[in-house]
């Protein structure tokens, strides 16, 4: 799968997959981070089991691999499966 952009993401189908690369910019509770990248920013949802121990900053870069959610007059979210550090 090739990576997307967020501006790419926003306008994808719901269930659609996807794979973003970029900066976790912060906790918005609940779950819900603001995932930011140069094309801008994204609401992504990361399980807690999801973050396998991961300990991120908004400094490092992160592979994140989901899918798309989206609910009428709701902001496109990304539901992640899973979070790498980008090497």
């Amino acid at each position: 799968l090739a990576v997307s952009t967020v501006a790419e993401a926003n306008k994808m189908s719901d269930d659609q997959p996807v794979v973003l690369v970029g900066q976790i910019e912060r906790s918005l509770g609940d779950e819900k981070y603001l995932f930011k990248d140069a094309s801008g920013t994204v609401t992504v949802e990361i399980d807690n089991e999801d973050w396998r121990g991961l300990n991120v900053t908004p400094q490092d870069t992160v592979i994140l691999n989901g899918e798309i959610d989206k609910e009428m007059f709701k902001d496109t979210k990304i539901d992640v499966d899973s979070i790498a550090l980008k090497k």
